[in-house]
């Protein structure tokens, strides 16, 4: 089983890219569970639904990987609740950031939200490309501190449907 993550800010297209990846390549696909949080809750999240939503997005990433598919495509993983729970609060629950180390993902690619525009979808709240900016510098720095393999995916939106489509081909055919 190959293990892919898609990661960086919002509104960069990791959705739309992932389900470009497995209408490409197959797999199974694990969508945003904050996202299914949010409309089921219908209100902000705070510090204290932190573990739940990602205990959740552990549950349906564990569920996937029961399944052994050849390739696993995760729209996100617990980086983004480390991140966001940091940004947000200030703070995150101490077994974040062990249990998404204990974690083998083989390739990410992190998402540049430049050349791309920020579309407003009732659950994003960083409109500026400079809050963005920041928080894929926040990845990227996470990802290399923590010696996490990676590639960057940046251009409008063409370009990076290419791009992220012949580096998964480049790297399912390598890995084979």
């Amino acid at each position: 089983m190959k293990v892919l993550v898609l990661t960086g800010p919002e509104s960069s297209g990791k959705s739309w890219l992932a389900g470009e990846i497995q209408a490409t390549f197959g797999g199974q696909l694990v969508g945003e569970y904050v996202r299914h949080f949010i409309q089921r809750e219908q209100r902000d999240t705070c510090f204290a639904d932190i573990s739940a939503i990602a205990q959740g997005q552990l549950a349906w990433e564990d569920k996937a990987r029961a399944a052994r598919p050849e390739l696993l495509i995760l729209d996100t993983h617990l980086l983004s609740n480390l991140l966001w729970s940091q940004s947000l609060f200030g703070d995150c629950p101490a077994w974040i950031e062990p249990a998404l180390l204990e974690r083998g993902y083989h390739l990410h690619l992190l998402l540049d939200p430049v050349a791309v525009p920020w579309v407003d979808d009732g659950q994003r709240c960083q409109p500026q490309l400079a809050q963005r900016l920041a928080f894929h510098q926040q990845c990227e720095q996470w990802l290399r501190l923590h010696q996490q393999p990676l590639l960057c995916i940046q251009g409008d939106w063409t370009q990076r449907r290419v791009q992220t489509l012949e580096s998964v081909e480049r790297w399912l055919n390598s890995a084979q």
